[in-house]
């Protein structure tokens, strides 16, 4: 059997420390901050507080897909390494990146056709994607093949659930996920929205709750909702957060109380630099697996 590589996206959002003990390759995105452009290098050029504060301050922010000549040569790279490929990549409900991978793949199966590369749509962002990552190392180390890992994805993608909340509308209402009355009332109101990833990939508003301390328990409930086996979990679960680990921790605090069969602790990551420019600071993401999602 072949080596291969699992690959992803920065916009898995796990650490750096984190990607190189599941032995997962990434390739970066970029984001630009009040006109200047960085990589989004899992907050090495620009580190997280520093990012979040910026927004907080008032800079502008904007972000960029990977493009197909970069994916091109990221993927050249390995494969002359004699080793195959399997990349995830973020939902294509959120982001085009997923073609420029698949345009660039196509080129490098004719540049090098003695190997395999493979893409999967991870339907999913942020520490959710990652989750993924998380599960098809695990399936690596126990000696399974690239093909049963790319067809494990592709069969169970849609059963990782994605929940977020945010305490700070900004950013949704400039993102166009709020209108701007909504945005405005719901601030004058503290109203926390709860939303989550469809089995479009699509980021979809479910429910509008009042507060922060409703919220919270609130996100955990749709953990016991959907969670497999229920309240007898034993997978992991993971959270993104931006610029709030306060409020993540509460939320792991909770879930750990929940769910005495996890596979460890609960797992708290920075959302990164390009998800975090349409999120925003205050946004909590909680990732678990569960029954399929729905529209």
């Amino acid at each position: 059997m072949s080596e291969f590589v699992i690959s992803c996206c920065s916009t898995a959002d796990l650490s750096a420390e984190k990607l190189a003990a599941l032995d997962v390759s990434y390739i970066f995105s970029s984001f630009r901050l009040n006109g200047k452009t960085y990589p989004d290098d899992l907050g090495k050029t620009v580190s997280y507080k520093d990012f979040y504060k910026a927004m907080e301050d008032g800079a502008e922010t904007s972000t960029s897909q990977i493009n197909q000549d970069e994916f091109k040569d990221y993927f050249r790279e390995i494969l002359k390494s004699g080793k195959d490929i399997l990349h995830v990549s973020l939902s294509t409900g959120l982001s085009g990146t997923y073609n420029s991978a698949r345009l660039a793949a196509e080129a490098m199966r004719e540049e090098f056709p003695e190997r395999k590369l493979y893409l999967v749509d991870s339907l999913g962002a942020s520490a959710g994607y990652g989750l993924m990552m998380a599960k098809l190392s695990e399936l690596k180390a126990e000696g399974k093949s690239i093909e049963e890992l790319r067809d494990f994805a592709e069969a169970n993608k849609n059963k990782l659930h994605h929940w977020f909340f945010t305490t700070d509308l900004t950013y949704f209402v400039k993102g166009g996920r709020v209108s701007k009355a909504s945005g405005f009332i719901g601030g004058v109101l503290g109203i926390c929205p709860l939303l989550n990833v469809n089995d479009e990939g699509k980021l979809i508003a479910r429910e509008k709750i009042r507060g922060k301390k409703r919220v919270i328990p609130e996100i955990v409930e749709m953990m016991k909702q959907h969670a497999q086996g229920g309240l007898d979990y034993s997978d992991r679960c993971f959270i993104s957060c931006s610029a709030c680990f306060e409020d993540a921790e509460m939320v792991a605090e909770l879930v750990e109380e929940a769910f005495p069969k996890l596979k460890g602790k609960v797992e708290i990551f920075d959302i990164g630099t390009t998800i975090g420019s349409h999120t925003g600071p205050g946004t909590v993401a909680l990732f678990f697996w569960g029954d399929e999602r729905v529209r």
